[in-house]
């Protein structure tokens, strides 16, 4: 699968007339006879191949005339693996849009952040999108009204403002454009005569493609947890969220077939940033069958991938965050990480209350971060010095690995720092930043698997064994980590 993919017509009629939900996101097929767009695997009875038209977004499917289908839903697809596969700048705004700085920011700030003139940007865009910035944040924020629109019992104002559109009549005009309903029929079909009940949190469900293996991921997370920002509890990963508005607390269960999302947020505008960045920690936008076909066709990791299909690279909802946590964990045990980690939240994360819960903290900022004194810091002076340099040069924005960051310069600036040598730059990459092909030769379970397994032990033998894992190799190391009886390769007990 590729993008682009919406190009291959044949292609795509086979996919809809299969009903393949592996393609749902990749492509949105559109009916002419009907002025209607759905997702590849729509239960209704296929079109002709004639009256089908094909769009790599929603949004182009939209800027065309057609009206979301009823029935498939086609707005709460997975996302298009393709912008989490990639470092190029369509990528990297992808990436940005969703995590909402169009919305904050306007297209302008969009295109300043990436170092392109909006002209550029728009024309990169449209190019492989079919849509602009402004059209593909606007189908964002169609997404998050209906949700508000369907879960809350918010006045129809208050659900306009949080979805960040500029007034009512912009919110009303979308809603019936793109999904052929006034925001009221759209609540109605939902609970009808009476809106949905009111509550002090969202619920919702987040999509993925099949299949997915819930014990590395959840496991993963739960095994490192940080005292106070997260916690495995009642079968469920629970964390703080730092979001541009205000704070959240996220629940998220794995279930069968998505992953069950509760959201308490101070400021509903934040809902959609907060669904982005639930769904890059866990890596749900992932195209498993393309990954696990490619790894699988390797004899040496072929039992591993048929034991257990569909592993993620459990990521992060702050890169930054999670730099300074690589470098607390740099050379000592899980347990003794979590503690540093615990330690620094307990002294400069702001506090936050959970009614439902343990957690107790936000994770410090960098800015928070740069005042402390490193003799504070119960770790060896070398790594005081590593740690005070990273956060500095995260603090000023000379190392950005947020969402639209530029990944191989990421990597240079990282290099750079004193202390920070490839395991830790290749494990930000992995996890922070969300190369999928990020690469650990010289960590310990990646060597001892491939010990077990007879792979080569030196890291340059082995890089060189991985290249037929690329563009995989993430994922790769999550199957060679599965070798070994650790607790992040399992769900806790409940």
């Amino acid at each position: 699968m590729l993008a682009g993919m919406h190009n291959d017509v044949e292609r795509c009629v086979r996919a809809v007339r299969s009903k393949d939900a592996r393609f749902d996101g990749w492509f949105f097929c559109a009916v002419v006879t009907t002025g209607i767009y759905c997702r590849p695997s729509c239960p209704v009875v296929p079109p002709k191949a004639e009256n089908m038209r094909f769009y790599p977004s929603a949004a182009a499917a939209q800027a065309a005339g057609f009206r979301a289908c009823k029935r498939c839903r086609p707005d709460a697809v997975p996302g298009s693996p393709a912008w989490n596969q990639r470092a190029d700048v369509v990528a990297r705004a992808m990436r940005m849009i969703a995590d909402g700085v169009v919305d904050r920011e306007g297209v302008t700030g969009l295109a300043a952040r990436l170092g392109y003139s909006t002209r550029q940007l728009e024309r990169q865009l449209r190019a492989e999108l079919g849509a602009g910035p402004l059209a593909l944040a606007r189908a964002q924020r169609a997404q998050t009204a209906r949700l508000l629109i369907e879960t809350t019992a918010l006045p129809m104002g208050d659900v306009a403002f949080a979805a960040g559109f500029g007034g009512i009549r912009a919110f009303n005009d979308t809603v019936r454009q793109v999904f052929a309903l006034t925001p009221t029929q759209l609540r109605d079909r939902v609970a009808p005569g009476r809106p949905a009940a009111v509550s002090g949190t969202l619920s919702l469900r987040l999509p993925f493609r099949a299949p997915l293996c819930p014990g590395n991921l959840f496991g993963h997370l739960a095994a490192t947890a940080v005292p106070g920002v997260e916690e495995w509890r009642e079968g469920a990963y629970r964390r703080t969220l730092r979001l541009p508005h205000g704070h959240g607390i996220v629940t998220l269960r794995p279930l069968p077939d998505h992953v069950a999302c509760r959201l308490a947020l101070t400021d509903l505008r934040d809902l959609s940033t907060a669904i982005s960045r639930c769904r890059r920690l866990l890596d749900l936008d992932a195209d498993p069958v393309a990954v696990d076909d490619l790894l699988g066709g390797d004899p040496v990791l072929a039992p591993l991938v048929d034991k257990a299909p569909g592993r993620r690279v459990p990521r992060t909802v702050d890169a930054s965050e999670f730099a300074v946590r690589a470098v607390l964990g740099q050379q000592v045990s899980t347990a003794a990480a979590r503690t540093h980690a615990a330690r620094l939240v307990g002294a400069h994360g702001e506090p936050v209350d959970d009614t439902a819960g343990g957690l107790t903290h936000l994770f410090p900022s960098p800015a928070a971060l740069a005042s402390m004194d490193p003799a504070t810091l119960a770790l060896p002076r070398a790594r005081r010095t590593t740690l005070t340099t990273l956060i500095a040069a995260l603090a000023s924005g000379e190392i950005d690995l947020g969402a639209g960051g530029d990944w191989d310069l990421a990597r240079a600036r990282l290099s750079a720092l004193p202390g920070l040598g490839p395991w830790t730059v290749e494990i930000i990459a992995m996890r922070g930043l969300g190369d999928p092909d990020a690469f650990v030769p010289t960590d310990l379970g990646v060597r001892g698997a491939a010990r077990e397994l007879g792979l080569p032990t030196t890291p340059a033998a082995l890089t060189h064994r991985a290249g037929a894992w690329r563009p995989w190799r993430a994922y790769a190391v999550q199957y060679l980590w599965a070798t070994g009886d650790h607790p992040v390769n399992r769900l806790p007990a409940a």
